[in-house]
């Protein structure tokens, strides 16, 4: 059986595949745009990462303790294609996520995995903790195709923040709704989990998303130069 995310994945990568899908706005005039087949191939290599390198299954879950961030919005579909439960609320999980590793990071935890956010980041900028997987360094030699070894479940949950929804209700009862086609401004002072699922219900209807950093004004100029469907 198929899940949703997974759906989601073929569309984005089969639809308009050259067309931008999601935007970032982040400090110091960083700007990265991912079109659907390049949103596709870097999910593809999260999920293979975590598939591969740190034996993620179905089932499982991976607390992201993450800003609203295109690299965390990635590596949430990667989990969800995968069949895992993205948790958003601290409780525990598997599988660790975060962009602030420090000694203490991995008690409780399968493996933690430290993402630098800056958009060119080839690795961590330091020392990581012994036992830390470096997200930046790894992720590029993993597959550009993603295919699960275990079939994901669409019963099993896919969220865990402010409730819980499963795998089969994950565009339906978690993603917002939003028009067709809709160019989707995301203010990432939102927080992760509202940026999620407003990301989500745009994808859903062939849509694409501008996601703006809390720092970053968002100006007329901005929001003309991206074209952002008014209200």
């Amino acid at each position: 059986m198929s899940i949703p995310a997974a759906t989601l994945m073929t569309a984005l990568r089969s639809g308009h595949s050259t067309s931008p899908r999601l935007t970032w706005y982040g400090p110091d005039s960083e700007r990265v745009e991912l079109s659907g087949r390049v949103l596709d191939n870097w999910v593809a290599k999260t999920s293979n990462l975590l598939q591969d390198e740190l034996d993620a299954e179905p089932g499982m879950a991976v607390r992201l303790d993450l800003p609203a961030h295109w690299k965390s919005f990635v590596w949430a579909l990667a989990a969800w294609q995968l069949g895992m439960e993205v948790v958003l609320d601290g409780t525990s999980a598997d599988l660790l996520v975060t962009d602030t590793p420090d000694d203490g990071a991995g008690a409780g935890f399968d493996a933690v995995v430290a993402v630098p956010l800056a958009a060119l980041a080839m690795r961590w900028p330091g020392e990581l903790p012994s036992g830390v997987v470096d997200y930046a360094a790894e992720v590029r030699s993993h597959g550009d195709v993603f295919m699960a070894h275990n079939e994901p479940e669409a019963g099993n949950p896919a969220v865990r923040g402010s409730a819980v929804h499963h795998h089969g209700s994950l565009l339906d009862g978690f993603a917002a709704s939003h028009e067709a086609g809709v160019r989707l401004l995301v203010r990432a002072s939102d927080g992760l989990e509202a940026g999620l699922a407003a990301s989500l219900g745009a994808w859903k209807e062939d849509g694409s998303v501008v996601l703006v950093h809390p720092d970053l004004e968002v100006t007329e100029h901005l929001l003309e130069n991206e074209r952002v469907s008014r209200s």
